[in-house]
This record gives C-alpha cells, sequence and structure tokens, in this order.
C-alpha cells in the first residue's frame, strides 16, 4: 500500500504508523501538486515584486546572519547552496530507524498545503527518501536551536537537487523531529503499557492477590477514564481466576494500587497520542508562506517561531515518570515474592527437593538484578528544561527534545527489565506451587517459560542471558503490539 497526501488532513498517527513503522511509501496527491503549484506561482510573483524586501531565508540570509542580505542577482545561486550543508552532530548510538523515516513523512505537513514555498519536485524528492536507505541520524548533540540539527542529517540524503529561491528552508526548518519523536513514542508506548498489563495481571494471579482490588465498583467510584481503562484490561486479563483460592488477608500495597499506576500510563499515552496528532498536522515551518488562498494578492511570508515544539518535552517526561513507577511496583512485587511464607509460598520460590545445596534461591538474585533497571528508569524520569546553553546571540534558545526523548527510551528500557524479572518470578512462583493461572494468561505464561524455564534443580544455566531474551520480547512488543515469543504463538492484549 502506498499513503497518499494530499493536505494536511491526511497526516495521522495512523498514516504514521503506515510510513514510520511498517515501511509503506508516500505519494504526493494531485490536489496537494496543485496546491503546492499555485503557493509556489504566487510567492514568485511576490518576490519578483520587490526583491530587495526582508523574506527571511531568500532575500537574506538565516540565523545570525539575519542582516545578511543576499543580492537579487545571487538568490537563485544562494538557494543552491542549502545543498551542500552537510550533519555536525555525533556520538550516543542512533535513533530508530521509525524515527527517521517519521522524521522524513513529517516534514512533508510544511509542504502540502503550499506554507514552504516549494514546488511538487521538491516534495517528491524529499518523499523518495523513503524508497531508500536513510541516513543514520545520532542521539548526541541534536539540542540546538529549532530542528536544524537532527534534519541535516536527511539533508546528505538527497543529493543533487536543483533549489529555487525559498526552497532551502524547506528542507531543515520547522519541527518534523519533535513530531516523529512524538509519535514515534505514542505508538510504542500504547503497547507498551498493554504488555505492562499482562505481566501485572500474571504477578497477582502468581501471589494469589485478592480480586477486590480490581472490582467493576471502582470504575464509577474512581471516576477516572484512564484508571478505568486500567481496571478494564486487569479484569479481562483475570477473568476466569480463582476466587475461593486467594490471600485471606490484603496483598502489599503494590499490588493494590496497580490500577491508579497503571492509569497513569494511560494518561502519558493519551497525552503523547494528543500531542502526536496536533503535531503531525502543523504547520512549522519558519518563514511560513501564507499564499493567495489565505492573503490578498500574492499573499506574503511570516517569520515565526513554530519550529520550537513545546510540547515534546512535558508529554515524553510525563511517559518517563508513568515507566518509572511501573518499574518500581515491579521490584516491589518482586520483593513481595522472595517473602514466599509470608504468603503461602515455598521459601525464595524453591521448588519441592531444590535441595540445600543450591548456593541460592531459585530465583531470588533477580530481586537484586531488578534494582537496576528501577534506578536507570527513575533517573531518566527527571524534568527536560529548555536548555541554558546559547548557540548564538539570534539563536539563543535550544529544543531539548532530544534530550527529552534519550530519557524517555533509558526510562522504558529499565521498565523492559524489570518486567521481565517480575514475569519470570511470577512463573516460578506459579511453578514452585503447582498453580494454574486464569485462561486468559496461559498463553503468555507458556511464552515466558520458553525463554526462561522454572528453575526445577540447581544446576549451572546462563540465567541473565535467558532474562535479557525475555526483556528483548517485551522491547520488541513496544514496536510490533505482540508479544513474540520463539516457542509460542504470539500473545496479544485481546
Amino acid at each position: 500500500m502506498t499513503v497518499v497526501v494530499d493536505s494536511r488532513d491526511d497526516f495521522t498517527l495512523d498514516s504514521y504508523r503506515r510510513v514510520a513503522l511498517e515501511g509503506e511509501p508516500v505519494e504526493i496527491g494531485p490536489a496537494a501538486r496543485e496546491a503546492m503549484a499555485r503557493a509556489r506561482a504566487g510567492f514568485l510573483e511576490l518576490l519578483e515584486a520587490d526583491r530587495s524586501a526582508f523574506i527571511y531565508g531568500t532575500t537574506t540570509r538565516p540565523g545570525v546572519e539575519v542582516a545578511t542580505t543576499v543580492p537579487p542577482a545571487r538568490q537563485r545561486e544562494y538557494a543552491r547552496s542549502f545543498r551542500t550543508h552537510s550533519a555536525h552532530s555525533f556520538g550516543g548510538g542512533f535513533h530508530d530507524k521509525e524515527v527517521v523515516r517519521g522524521m522524513v513523512f513529517a516534514r512533508l505537513v510544511d509542504l502540502v498545503e503550499g506554507h514552504a514555498k516549494t514546488r511538487p519536485e521538491v516534495a517528491d524528492k524529499i518523499a523518495s527518501l523513503l524508497d531508500s536507505a536513510l541516513p543514520p541520524v545520532p542521539l548526541d548533540g541534536l539540542a540546538g536551536p529549532g530542528e536544524v540539527l537532527p534534519m541535516l542529517h536527511l539533508v546528505t540524503a538527497l543529493g543533487d537537487v536543483d533549489f529555487e529561491e525559498g526552497e532551502g528552508m524547506s528542507l531543515i526548518n520547522g519541527s518534523p523531529y519533535s513530531t516523529a519523536v512524538i509519535a514515534d513514542t505514542a505508538l510504542k508506548a500504547r503497547h507498551r503499557l498493554e504488555a505492562s498489563e499482562l505481566v501485572f495481571a500474571l504477578a497477582i494471579e502468581a501471589l494469589r492477590a485478592p480480586l477486590d482490588a480490581y472490582d467493576e465498583a471502582f470504575d464509577h467510584l474512581w471516576s477516572d477514564e484512564h484508571e478505568t481503562a486500567a481496571l478494564l484490561s486487569l479484569r479481562r486479563h483475570l477473568a476466569g481466576a480463582k476466587a475461593d483460592s486467594r490471600l485471606e488477608r490484603q496483598a502489599p500495597v503494590s499490588f493494590r494500587i496497580v490500577p491508579r499506576l497503571l492509569g497513569e500510563g494511560h494518561r502519558a499515552v493519551t497525552a503523547l497520542e494528543r500531542a502526536a496528532t496536533i503535531s503531525l498536522r502543523s504547520v512549522t515551518i519558519n518563514p511560513v508562506y501564507l499564499g493567495p488562498k489565505e492573503e490578498a494578492g500574492n499573499g506574503r511570508v511570516v517569520c515565526n517561531g513554530g519550529f520550537h515544539n513545546a510540547t515534546a518535552c512535558p508529554v515524553l517526561q510525563g511517559m518517563s515518570s508513568a515507566w518509572a513507577e511501573l518499574a518500581a511496583v515491579a521490584e516491589r512485587q518482586v520483593a513481595a515474592f522472595h517473602r514466599g511464607p509470608s504468603f503461602g509460598l515455598p521459601p525464595l520460590l524453591n521448588p519441592p527437593g531444590y535441595g540445600d545445596e543450591a548456593p541460592s534461591g531459585a530465583t531470588n538474585l533477580f530481586g537484586w538484578a531488578i534494582a537496576g533497571y528501577v534506578e536507570q528508569a527513575r533517573s531518566a524520569a527527571t524534568p527536560t528544561l529548555v536548555p541554558a546553553a546559547v548557540a548564538d546571540a539570534q539563536n539563543d534558545v535550544s529544543s531539548a527534545t532530544s534530550l527529552a526523548h534519550q530519557k524517555e527510551r533509558r526510562a522504558s528500557s529499565g521498565l523492559d527489565g524489570a518486567l521481565a524479572i517480575l514475569a519470570l518470578v511470577s512463573s516460578q512462583a506459579l511453578f514452585a506451587t503447582g498453580r494454574d493461572v486464569a485462561p486468559p494468561l496461559r498463553d503468555l505464561l507458556a511464552g515466558i517459560r520458553s525463554v526462561f524455564a522454572p528453575v526445577d534443580v540447581p544446576r549451572k544455566r546462563h540465567q541473565a542471558a535467558e532474562a535479557e531474551a525475555l526483556a528483548s520480547v517485551f522491547g520488541r512488543c513496544a514496536l510490533t503490539g505482540k508479544l513474540d515469543f520463539p516457542t509460542t504463538t504470539a500473545v496479544t492484549r485481546s
């Protein structure tokens, strides 16, 4: 399939998913081509009327050189110089390829209705980047004014483009990088949250925690749509759970507040999805051309600050905080399992006949290891503010989206590790007691055991590698929406 874009209305979270995550190509539709051609003609008439008038990036140089005029006779030559720009940031690894594809897609929203004053051929060239290998975009060194630094990496893939007056800014200005980061995080976070709900439901079953804390009465009593969504999900996963074989007393707080914290996860994901939906159809380029359709005569060119996406850091930070809190609760639950006799479980989750010669309990050392993943997530949940560093006297405020993005990546990776440990410990608790789980959780349990088999006898095995493989399953689920275990049917949230 091909995603056809004719206007800003075609830039949705679903079309972004198809292009960035599923690899579909993009075609510039006939309505967009007509709009761009009409706007380009209007802009050229405006320019020809007075080539000495201030038009940022066309009759003057951009950035700190804004006061430097470009003589009329050299304006076409200057436009062509944009193709010689090269990237300057480096280090820290690289962005996921889905984000880079998303940057290309989000770049086109400024073009399709003519606001970037470019010809349709330029939009075609940008869209064609999706048909070949894209350049790697580093994670570090991107916190500069606007989003010129990440966008310069895409310029290197354009090749020999014969730009005309005013078209060069359509490559590097605006905020398509923030749009891509927000949209990518929103889509992956929804999947990660669904996997978290499954694992927490498994832990509830493994401890035999009373089901009262997830009662449907709280849907009304708490009066919160996001917490209600979490309650509904947990009850769906626990459908058919045995009600007569559970703890007679309250479960630890970490089990009872899970719907509340998962609700915060739903709230954070919803905020990301809303920010992505708005950003995907926003015109953010500077300067923006308001053509004859919007303005009298040949329109006008307006300087603005649309290239600074102020929603990006708050919503990314909110997601990081939600991941950190879920990781912390997972650690508390793992600790509860390792206090086995307090909850009717064997000491250290050792199965019958495990043996006194074992150097430690079946899985208790994972109670130590999980702390590192929790602290990784917690340290990434700190505020990301406008950077204090100044690029130059003109570009005196920078964007922090790349910094917030890296923190969310660290926080989500920490959660994946914590979920993997909670999953394998829950599996071990069920194995050591010979208990079954609610029917909706059986495929999940089988999948976990296909990667990390229950510990049955003291023997040498590479538990760390198995746990890492399990964490990787949760990490891949963020992209695909499925827990693809190697020897079982993929588990979904249905």
